[in-house]
């Protein structure tokens, strides 16, 4: 049997949040030994949170790497639970720069382009994967218009020109619960137990 490899990414700070737990979320579901995913080649990387950076490093890593996976976590700050994107919309917004300083030129990513894109696993799957875990998770139609639904743009894009395809999914995660904070937010835990049950889901599909 072939070992599939599994490309997870995430981001790093950018206005408004000086820390993304996108990025130390990744780094950790490459790191983890379960026995669903020990045969499973991981590939951590955490993206600047800018559009040159995921022009420049999203398709080297997929040419690099050639993985049968892609995980994507980003983080949804204002979203006090975790939501798996059912599709990435043909916009961006031309009102909030990047980690860079820079806007898009044009709110939309391919100008006469689809509306959308959508990854080939339904996010129910997903989801019913995910209730293991106990991590408030819901679907979402809406990924945004900034970074995360961007480089969940592109990365759909260049799976449906493989011939393989591999399976690709977005996942935003909330902003972290502080020690002592009330509240039902997650913890780092959390969201690693909730990402291997997601990425397990994932390899099994693509198998």
């Amino acid at each position: 049997m072939t070992v599939p490899t599994v490309l997870i990414t995430g981001f790093g700070p950018f206005p408004g949040a000086p820390f993304n737990p996108s990025g130390p979320l990744a780094q950790a579901l490459a790191r983890r030994r379960r026995p669903a995913l020990a045969e499973a080649r991981r590939i951590a990387h955490v993206f600047p949170t800018s559009y040159a950076a995921v022009d420049r490093e999203l398709p080297e890593l997929l040419a690099r790497h050639r993985p049968d996976v892609v995980l994507m976590l980003g983080l949804a700050a204002r979203t006090p639970f975790v939501r798996i994107e059912s599709r990435a919309r043909n916009a961006r917004s031309v009102l909030f720069a990047d980690a860079e300083g820079r806007l898009p030129a044009a709110r939309a990513i391919v100008p006469g382009g689809p509306s959308s894109l959508r990854p080939d696993l339904p996010g129910a799957r997903l989801l019913v994967a995910a209730r293991p875990a106990r991590v408030d998770t819901r679907l979402s139609r809406d990924a945004g218009r900034y970074l995360c639904n961007y480089a969940y743009w592109r990365a759909l894009e260049a799976a449906a020109a493989e011939p393989a395809r591999p399976r690709v999914q977005f996942v935003h995660i909330p902003r972290l619960r502080r020690p002592g904070e009330p509240g039902l937010r997650p913890t780092l835990a959390d969201l690693v137990r909730l990402g291997e049950a997601v990425l397990v889901a994932l390899v099994k599909a693509r198998r």
